[in-house]
């Protein structure tokens, strides 16, 4: 779903180590804009002004008076001088606070709310261990939600780094660091399991205020992934993974000693669900993916895409889903480019040809925004869509990828002030690339399903990498078919919001062994002629939609 448009101010915070600026929705609490932040204040109640950690200072602006909850938690004296709590002061307009006993720095940040998908949904014949989280362990990035599933309530979310990637980027040089290497595969499945916990207890202590207590009250996690992750948490269908002969049969991801697996989470009640990958590099995230957005659901020709590092790829042809994967590349993910980031403070998200909004000038006919409206410190997947596309229509760049006049060893610059606004010619091959393999695959699943482009009645295109793309750029460089742009769905966090709905659903397994079973996956290795559609599909440009699929 595309996000809602949003009134913006200006949040300027002081620290003992520096000022920061930021943008943040009309309304949001202070505490709720810095938690999608490196910055964070102190907080141990969730934000109902309860613990009075949250201290802040307010230097000036327009923000709401204190609540109840300030005048219980704060002297008169205090509050004469500025002090407020920061989960209850909401920004009425732009403002500057003092933080000057800051939360210690933490890879993990909330979800912003406008990301989430409603999971409907509750158990209320649950007596105990009523808690649940939702996890979606992505190559690059992992994001959790912790769940009342009595009440039917998000308690809070997270996102935050794989840990693996110390290993590579690429899921193969994973598998293949564990292959044959006992200590080595328990080593990546530790980092990511330790990451997920830790994700966990940094909710219960800043949301909760309690974290060992609330751990024994977690009733169930369920687990999506790519295959490859889900391999290397489990320890078990990696070998199997790294055989191109069984990229089209079911990988085989569940621990083979459920009991040790579970006894290593640190959550004595809770049930381990790692949801069954669907064939290949084909994983679970995708079930989860047409759980949210309900893609069987509707009429034929419903196209759904997962767009990330393993790119995965699902038609609907009214019967039966035709699914596949793509090494769509890290370059969606901000990651293998050399400024290149996760969607994240400061990353470029957008680049336009004219001035508009918060956007920084560039030069005469080109500006770009970053995150939160900090300083720029480099590109994610949609700014780099953004940024081929305009430097494309300018010019700038020729269809086939090649810049027009030579940058130099510099790049070329969006801010000749800021070298991390450069853009290079391996970024913009190495985006050409993913996006061919993209469309590409595309084309094959139609053919399969006996179909062309212009029976594409809906297109969903899932990941974090898919919230923030602009649709018509996509669509001139050749992501996207050139649909009529009210058939495309944008969906941040579909995946998470399918474990979530798994979460909330008296049998949330059978949903996605139902989805599974309907399932007829493709091995794009053994499509004669994909190697031609992927060559033809390098060059930026539209995709002819009424050129055979």
């Amino acid at each position: 779903m595309d996000a809602p448009s949003v009134s913006l101010v200006r949040l300027s915070v002081q620290t003992p180590s520096g000022d920061q600026v930021f943008q943040v929705p009309l309304g949001t609490s202070v505490r709720d804009a810095l938690d999608l932040t490196e910055l964070r204040v102190r907080a141990a109640c969730g934000g109902s002004g309860g613990c009075g950690a949250c201290g802040v200072t307010l230097v000036g602006g327009a923000v709401s008076p204190p609540t109840t909850a300030e005048y219980m938690k704060l002297l008169a004296v205090e509050r004469q001088q500025g002090a407020r709590l920061a989960c209850q002061m909401r920004l009425q307009g732009d403002a500057v606070v003092r933080i000057d006993d800051p939360a210690p720095p933490s890879q993990w940040r909330s979800i912003p709310p406008e990301e989430l998908i409603a999971a409907p949904g509750a158990l209320p014949e649950l007596a105990q261990h009523v808690y649940g989280v939702a996890v979606d362990l992505g190559t690059t990035h992992i994001r959790l939600a912790l769940w009342n599933r009595k009440t039917g309530q998000r308690i809070a979310t997270r996102r935050g780094p794989n840990p693996q990637g110390t290993f590579g980027a690429d899921v193969l040089n994973r598998l293949s660091a564990a292959h044959g290497n006992p200590a080595r595969a328990d080593e990546l499945a530790k980092l990511a399991r330790t990451a997920i916990v830790q994700a966990v207890r940094d909710i219960l202590k800043r949301d909760v205020g309690e974290v060992t207590p609330m751990l024994k009250e977690i009733g169930e996690v369920i687990v999506v992934g790519n295959t490859a992750m889900l391999a290397l948490l489990s320890g078990r269908g990696g070998d199997t993974l790294l055989n191109p002969d069984h990229w089209a049969g079911r990988i085989d991801c569940q621990p083979a000693d459920r009991a040790a697996f579970q006894a290593q989470w640190f959550m004595p009640h809770a049930a381990i669900h790692l949801v069954d990958a669907v064939a290949g590099f084909i994983g679970s995230d995708l079930l989860a993916d047409l759980v949210a957005t309900r893609l069987t659901e509707g009429a034929a020709g419903a196209l759904l895409l997962d767009v990330g590092t393993n790119t995965e790829i699902a038609l609907w042809d009214g019967t039966r889903l035709h699914v596949t994967a793509v090494p769509g590349g890290p370059a969606f993910e901000g990651v293998g480019l050399r400024n290149g980031m996760a969607a994240e403070t400061g990353a470029i998200h957008r680049v336009c040809r004219t001035p508009c909004g918060a956007f920084h000038p560039a030069s005469a006919d080109i500006s770009f925004e970053t995150v939160a409206g900090a300083p720029a410190r480099g590109f994610c997947g949609s700014g780099l869509v953004d940024a081929v596309a305009v430097l494309l229509a300018t010019g700038q760049i020729k269809p086939s990828g090649r810049f027009a006049v030579s940058p130099g060893p510099d790049g070329f610059l969006l801010d000749s002030a800021n070298p991390r606004t450069a853009l290079f010619s391996q970024d913009i091959d190495t985006f050409q690339r993913a996006k061919a393999a993209t469309a590409a695959a595309m084309a094959a699943l139609l053919q399969r399903a006996g179909m062309g482009w212009s029976d594409i009645q809906r297109l969903c295109v899932c990941g974090a990498f898919g919230h923030r793309l602009d649709i018509a750029n996509a669509q001139a460089i050749g992501l996207l078919p050139p649909l009529d742009p009210a058939r495309i769905e944008l969906f941040a966090d579909a995946s998470l919001a399918g474990a979530e709905i798994g979460l909330l659903l008296p049998a949330g397994a059978a949903v996605f062994a139902a989805l599974g079973e309907r399932v007829a996956a493709i091995n794009l290795s053994q499509v004669s002629d994909y190697d031609d559609r992927y060559i033809d599909h390098l060059r930026l440009r539209p995709i002819d939609i009424n050129k055979r699929a």
